[in-house]
């Protein structure tokens, strides 16, 4: 007997699941907020050296100081990191003359312009120049933070279940970010920001299988979609947040917060039939699905669903097992979705990332340039939902990383100072880049069985974060030539489309409940949606007979 058929019986997207997916909706919110922060927290102001200690300019104005004091770039703009050695007075009567005088490196820090940011970590520690990396770092400590999170909340909730480990990310990632906030040196906060990824990052693990392992094969696909659009949603919103509080510390306050309201509603969060039923708690299960039965207005099954009945569903000794990562290697196909998931989550972060962090790479406006690439998710995701069933996972996977990849190499040859034209040829990458994350998720999640779907998702977050954590050192290579780190990205999502078009596809096919249903027939072709196996048999005794007419 498989699950599905249980879920056909008490409704598989009845009002219990659409709860589940609202209360998710909700503590999902705050996940891209933080996971975009730094291009806000960590944002470099325009800035130059301080010359406010140099006494010899009491008669001078301040244009006149920053003048005589601070060498000019190519651009015009008075130099971020270099200063005079010593003040160049004849440039007030020619500011036009050059001069081989020589400069030295800000000797009293920097002062920086707050028409954009009233304050960001780059002013509060000096991040500029030598300090660059520095800033960037932030980002990257964070995204370790959660790689290493995603396995920990991927092993835990395999282990003890989803409901719990759920709060446990909810209540312990509220507390470091908001400890974040209150961060006296740039070290306390990046340790805080690395404890704020690890432990945040179990709500996006956790509540992607819960939506995924409680509803039908039928509504999957819209479940893995809409999942998908509480991002674009927290994206869009963040943009607006982010512009109305300029405050690094009041800005991570302010996208925490709706934790709290999470907190709140988990309450009302079951946990996961599917686990409960493939660890031997089949009470606990039994109570669940007589829950959801009667709220979805089933209860003319609920006699059903007996212990007998739903110890059917798992092996026992599969039902006797603990599983840990290792399982996801010890047999051959196992090992063989685990490497290419593995890999092609690598890639797609990586890329998704790369463009997301270049948001001041064009030249225009930051909140502007977030806000569209927040809302060009929209129509990418809505495309995905139709072409999810129409072409396949598979297909719309490869499709959406070669089409990302091909807008990042037109970036790549377009003349700089068509600065409007590569934004809008970046957006539409980041839609296709986009479009790839919101397949992937629900795609790896089909090709995982029951048993170990939190352990592969948890090991495919952490190959996605490393990722993501490389994206900001890959931006620096911009030092050593201006178009490498677009080459990267682009030969990036190439490989994670040919990675992709070697996984099989897992539309209208029933998740795997066990290792052996992996391993023995991958997936149960016969089992297609609203086809339970007794309809399948049915259809197959009815194909026999025919032929045997045809062959008379």
């Amino acid at each position: 007997m498989k699950f599905e058929n249980v879920l056909a019986d008490i409704n598989g997207f009845g009002k219990f699941q659409k709860m589940i997916i609202a209360i998710n909706f909700l503590g999902r919110f705050t996940l891209p907020c933080h996971f975009v922060l730094n291009n806000f927290i960590a944002a470099i102001p325009a800035h130059h050296c301080d010359i406010s200690s140099l006494d010899d300019f009491l008669n001078l104005s301040q244009a006149e100081r920053i003048t005589v004091s601070i060498p000019v770039e190519t651009d015009g703009s008075p130099s971020s990191c270099r200063m005079f050695a010593k003040p160049q007075y004849h440039l007030l009567l020619n500011s036009s003359d050059a001069t081989d005088a020589s400069t030295v490196p800000c000797q009293d820090g920097w002062v920086y312009d707050n028409t954009t940011f009233k304050s960001t970590i780059t002013s509060e520690w000096d991040l500029v120049c030598d300090r660059r990396a520095k800033n960037k770092a932030t980002a990257t400590i964070f995204f370790v933070g959660v790689m290493f999170g995603a396995i920990a909340f991927g092993s835990l909730s395999d282990r003890f279940g989803r409901r719990i480990m759920l709060l446990v990310s909810y209540v312990s990632g509220m507390l470091f970010a908001v400890a974040s906030a209150f961060s006296t040196t740039y070290v306390m906060f990046a340790v805080l920001r690395f404890f704020t990824g690890f432990c945040i990052t179990g709500i996006v693990i956790v509540s992607s299988a819960l939506c995924v392992e409680w509803v039908d094969i039928e509504h999957r696909k819209l479940v893995g979609v809409i999942d998908s659009l509480s991002w674009t949603f927290g994206s869009t919103v963040f943009a607006a947040i982010a512009y109305f509080v300029t405050d690094w510390r009041w800005l991570i306050l302010s996208v925490t917060s709706p934790l709290i309201l999470a907190i709140i509603t988990w309450r009302w969060m079951p946990d996961s039939a599917r686990w409960l039923i493939a660890n031997g708690k089949l009470e606990q299960a039994q109570t669940y699905l007589k829950r959801c039965a009667k709220i979805n207005q089933r209860e003319d099954f609920i006699h059903t669903l007996n212990e007998e009945t739903l110890s059917t569903i798992v092996d026992k000794e599969a039902r006797g097992r603990t599983y840990t990562y290792l399982d996801l290697v010890r047999t051959p196909k196992m090992r063989k979705i685990a490497l290419k998931t593995g890999l092609l989550w690598l890639c797609i972060a990586t890329t998704f990332y790369g463009i997301s962090f270049n948001i001041a790479g064009f030249g225009l406006n930051i909140y502007l340039t977030q806000f569209t690439y927040a809302i060009i998710e929209l129509p990418a995701k809505l495309s995905v939902y139709y072409l999810l069933d129409k072409i396949g996972r598979r297909s719309t996977e490869v499709g959406a990383l070669l089409l990302s990849a091909l807008c990042l190499g037109i970036n790549i040859v377009m003349p700089k100072d068509m600065s409007a034209a590569r934004t809008a040829v970046a957006v539409i990458g980041k839609g296709f880049s986009s479009a790839s994350f919101g397949t992937v998720t629900l795609y790896s999640s089909e090709l995982y069985p029951t048993v170990v779907r939190q352990n592969g998702m948890g090991y495919n977050s952490f190959m996605g974060r490393f990722g993501v954590a490389v994206s900001p050192l890959i931006l620096l290579l911009d030092e050593v030539w201006k178009d490498l780190p677009q080459v990267v990205l682009c030969s990036t999502a190439i490989l994670g489309g040919l990675v992709a078009r070697t996984l099989a596809e897992t539309r209208n096919r029933c998740l795997p409940e066990t290792i052996e249903d992996v391993e023995e027939t991958q997936f149960n072709t016969n089992q297609k949606v609203g086809m339970g196996p007794n309809k399948a048999a049915h259809r197959d005794e009815s194909n026999i007979h025919r032929k045997m007419e045809q062959s008379l």
